[in-house]
Parts: C-alpha cells; sequence; structure tokens
C-alpha cells in the first residue's frame, strides 16, 4: 500500500526515546510527515554543565533528521569527543558522555531558554534547522522531572534514596532494583502550546514502544494528556515494548516488574486498558491475545521488532491499518 493511502490521515505519535524514535522514522515513509505531531517525554530532561539537556528529543529529532547513531541508539552518527575528553582529563564530570555535535545542540537549546524562549519553541527551531517536517512537541515546557527511589544500596547511597532518572539509567546503568516512580512537577506542569488540539483533533493516536513506566508515564502525568487519550481510547493504537516477556532495550521489563506489574504484554494492555483501545503485539507473543482482549483491548499481533527502516516502515503499516 502506497503513502499516498494515508494522506488524509492527522496522526498524533506519543514517544520516548530509540523505540519511539525508529517508529517515527517509520512512520514518516507511510504518512506525510506535515501531518505528524509527536509529543515527547521529557522527564528524561536535566542540567549539566550548566547546559539544558532533552534525551528523549534529542533522540527523536537526530532520527528524523537521518543523523542518528543506529549502534548506540542515542547520540549522532559519526560523533567526535574532543571537549569529553579533554574534560576527563581534567578531572571534570563526565559520565553523561555528551559528543562535540550534541554540545552544540544542548548549548544552542540553553542559549535559546535563556532569553526566554520556551522549550517548545526551541524544539520547533531545531527541528526545522535539522529539516524534519514532523511536527516535535514537548508535552509540557514547565519542569517536569522523573525521579525513582532506589531499593538497594549504590554509590548514590543507601536504600531509599531518591535519584534523577540520568543519575539511575546513566550512572548506575539502571541496575538497581527500583522502588517508586514519581514525577516531580507534574501536578502544576500545563500541556505546551499545541498538545490539547493535537490530542482533540487527530485521526488517531499511536504509543510508540517506549518504556510504559518512564517515558509514557511522564506524558500521562501532565494534567489533561490522560483524560484526553481516555476520550479517543478507540482512536489509540500502542504497539508493546515488551517482548517475549522482556524490553528490547533498557529497563522497562524490570520496572514494571519492580513496581508490581507483570513485564509481560498482558501486563502493558493492563497498565494501557483504560486509555488504549488496540494494543499491538510483536509474533512472539501470540499466543496471549486472548488473554490481551480480557483486558478489554483489541489484539493486533505483527513483527514489531524494528531492525532496519523496511522493518519500521512495515510496522507503521499496520499501526495505521489498525487505526484506520
Amino acid at each position: 500500500m502506497s503513502r499516498r493511502s494515508y494522506a488524509h490521515h492527522v496522526l498524533v505519535a506519543l514517544c520516548g526515546g530509540v523505540g519511539a524514535a525508529r517508529m517515527l522514522a517509520g512512520l514518516v515513509r507511510v504518512v506525510p510527515p506535515r501531518d505528524i505531531t509527536a509529543i515527547v517525554n521529557v522527564g528524561d530532561d536535566m542540567e549539566l554543565h550548566g547546559l539544558s539537556i532533552s534525551p528523549d528529543l534529542d533522540t527523536v529529532t537526530y532520527t528524523l533528521a537521518g543523523m542518528d547513531n543506529r549502534e548506540t541508539g542515542w547520540g549522532v552518527a559519526g560523533e567526535t569527543w574532543t571537549v569529553m575528553d579533554e574534560l576527563g582529563r581534567l578531572g571534570g564530570d563526565d559520565w553523561f558522555r555528551l559528543g562535540d555535535r550534541d554540545l552544540a545542540t544542548h548549548l544552542f537549546r540553553t542559549g535559546r531558554l535563556r532569553e526566554g524562549s520556551p522549550l517548545s519553541a526551541v524544539t520547533a527551531e531545531l527541528a526545522r534547522r535539522r529539516g524534519i517536517a514532523v511536527r516535535l512537541v514537548p508535552v509540557t515546557d514547565d519542569v517536569l522531572r522523573t525521579r525513582v527511589m532506589l531499593a538497594e544500596e549504590s554509590i548514590l547511597g543507601p536504600p531509599g534514596t531518591d535519584a534523577s532518572f540520568q543519575d539511575y539509567f546513566v550512572r548506575l546503568h539502571h541496575g538497581v532494583p527500583v522502588r517508586d516512580v514519581r514525577f516531580e512537577g507534574a501536578d502544576v506542569a500545563r500541556p505546551a502550546p499545541g498538545v490539547m488540539d493535537a490530542l482533540g483533533d487527530a485521526d488517531f493516536i499511536v504509543a510508540c514502544p517506549s518504556n510504559p513506566v518512564v517515558s509514557i508515564g511522564p506524558i500521562l502525568a501532565v494534567p489533561g494528556v490522560r483524560e484526553a487519550l481516555v476520550a479517543r481510547r478507540e482512536r489509540v493504537v500502542a504497539v508493546s515494548p515488551i517482548v517475549a516477556g522482556a524490553a528490547l532495550k533498557g529497563p522497562a521489563d524490570r520496572l514494571m516488574a519492580e513496581l508490581g506489574t507483570e513485564p509481560s504484554v498482558v501486563g502493558v494492555a493492563r497498565l494501557y486498558a483504560p486509555w488504549v483501545g488496540t494494543l499491538v503485539v510483536d509474533v512472539a507473543d501470540a499466543s496471549h491475545a486472548n488473554a490481551i482482549e480480557a483486558e478489554g483491548l483489541r489484539c493486533v499481533v505483527a513483527p514489531t521488532v524494528m531492525h532496519t527502516p523496511e522493518r519500521a516502515e512495515e510496522l507503521a503499516r499496520v499501526v495505521v491499518d489498525a487505526a484506520t
């Protein structure tokens, strides 16, 4: 089926990091990019070296611009590390690696924010300068930060230590069990301009295969977003980030288990049932289709592992067909 078949559909994608970026890269091969709005998690954002860093926004931007590093899943292909290497030699804080080209993005963003531009405007400007037609929108312009309570002792402190997401994810290599996750600032955050209109006007909404707890969770925590999704539930299609009981990348399966949710496609279905009408699962999980439908979601089975851009496009067609 050609892209022309989907030319009149307006799509919203809820996005975390690598899985969402690859899903978007497939969707733009199926739906005209100008008809797609990507609402992106900012719970992973941080300030480091005086710079404002937005990892998920950058991963999506780099991927859509064709400059992403597919081997690592983050950063820029062909990156150089002159600044970080020199910082390390000076004894500086280099646990969070920022490549030279990546640093340019953070310098640009930080300068614009300090001039008074909101994150959504800066994101749009960066996307435009990278030649991206998809509308990229942070879920909020306000400060929203994912915090995790660690269940065991670590270099950050004793059990019960409250840690930033990047300390948990990067510094600890997400290797310490988690007791709780919260989204600091969510109670007073406001949806960024255009978020609520996009959710209300879209022909359908795609929840990309992102970590349900720390990628999709912060998006849902912004007041008004979950309610808007519940109201559009029958037009929401999610792709499970769990395949055969495990996350393809990152700690989604472990976080689900540690927080009391079965780390399986059925567990994803239970988390998503209030606001998702259709769940797309991998062929490896076909045997769970009846259990998923027992949770009140329609189940679609298809290959969901996006090893190549072509596989991402095939999955995007399945998702769009499921929604339309």
